[in-house]
């Protein structure tokens, strides 16, 4: 039993050295790991090893043209009527039987010249009952008269004879005017629009029979904007054609000063030289009036475009190849193309590509020529 215990007491273990090491490597490796982790953090990057920068697009292509102002006369426009120069009906100043009418409608007419005349049998009789009551009138008169100056009549007689005399003259005057009416007559010369006569109808008196215009000269009725009124004004020459093809020249003879309460524009009328009446009146005109010169640039209308905010204008290259949108006022319009203000003095306008460029945007400037215009067109298209 002694023996066995001094054995245990002499049992000791010692670390294996192995067992230590794969401690220490373990630790190791975490190490290295963990500073391989963080190696971005703790050891920057250096120049070598530092990504190159992304190169941003290429710029546009766009295809420009060089534009100067030049003067250009300003007109106004606008879509009037031709009107007559008189246009009145004819009215019958009598009463009666038509007894003949002497020309037929659309016929030419003067002034004063007999259209129809009515039956004239009432019309006499009535002239020879107000002759023989004036006569009658007379008589009592100069018989009063006689009477008062022998010292046998009286002063009421005479003054009651005399208000007689006067009626009856009075009276006989009327039948005489109605004879002379018995003739419808037309007021002024021009063409017989309408009559509505025929020979043996009653026509009353005031009734209206037919109607006569004169459209020489015409007169043109537009109507002004009264954002334009201050261009238009008396004396102007204009130029007026018709949608008959005719064209003319006219000169304003009249600009409104009130305003159509509706339309809130102003009524001008021209007047148009039309001697052979050729040119019928209630036809469509158009009217252009010149109103001034203006220096102007002219661009074609494929370079107008809108801005972001929706205004009216034209992309300009500047001379560090930048786009800049100007806006622009049409101020006059033509088949090739349109005047407009609102540009600098030497334009390089954007003629093919500005649908792909915005203000600001840098740009690849090609002058215009058949050549580079499809080299801009295919660049913007592949942005």
């Amino acid at each position: 039993m002694t023996q066995m215990s001094d054995d245990r007491d002499r049992l000791t273990f010692r670390d294996d050295p192995g067992a230590s090491r794969s401690v220490w490597v373990a630790a190791a490796l975490v190490v290295v790991i963990v500073a391989w982790m963080g190696s971005g953090i703790v050891f920057p990057a250096t120049e070598e090893s530092a990504a190159a920068p992304v190169a941003g697009p290429a710029p546009v292509a766009v295809t420009v043209e060089t534009v100067v102002p030049e003067p250009v006369t300003l007109f106004f426009q606008a879509e009037g009527q031709a009107l007559p120069d008189r246009d009145t009906a004819i009215r019958a100043e009598g009463s009666g039987d038509v007894a003949e009418v002497l020309v037929t409608r659309g016929a030419f007419v003067e002034g004063g010249a007999v259209i129809a005349r009515l039956s004239a049998r009432r019309a006499e009789a009535d002239l020879n009952r107000a002759r023989e009551e004036l006569a009658r009138a007379q008589r009592e008169f100069d018989n009063a008269t006689e009477l008062l100056e022998r010292g046998v009549g009286t002063v009421d007689r005479v003054a009651e004879a005399q208000a007689v005399l006067a009626a009856a003259a009075a009276a006989a005057t009327a039948a005489e005017e109605a004879i002379e009416a018995l003739d419808i007559t037309a007021p002024f010369a021009g063409r017989l629009e309408t009559l509505s006569l025929d020979a043996g109808e009653f026509v009353q008196a005031g009734a209206e029979v037919g109607r006569v215009v004169d459209n020489r000269p015409l007169t043109v009725a537009i109507q002004v904007p009264q954002q334009q009124l201050r261009r238009i004004r008396d004396g102007q020459v204009a130029t007026v054609r018709f949608i008959t093809g005719e064209e003319v020249e006219g000169r304003v003879t009249f600009v409104g000063t009130s305003a159509n309460p509706e339309t809130r524009t102003f009524l001008a009328e021209i007047e148009v030289p039309n001697e052979d009446g050729a040119i019928p009146a209630g036809i469509s005109a158009e009217v252009r009036i010149p109103t001034g010169t203006r220096e102007a640039h002219f661009i074609q209308p494929s370079t107008v475009s809108l801005s972001p905010e929706g205004q009216l204008g034209v992309k300009t290259v500047d001379e560090a190849d930048r786009v800049v949108f100007h806006p622009i006022e049409i101020v006059r319009a033509e088949i090739a193309g349109v005047y407009v203000v609102g540009l600098p003095q030497t334009a390089r306008v954007i003629t093919i590509g500005q649908g792909y460029v915005r203000d600001g945007d840098p740009v690849r400037a090609l002058p215009a020529s058949p050549d580079t215009g499809a080299t801009a067109g295919d660049a913007g298209g592949d942005r």
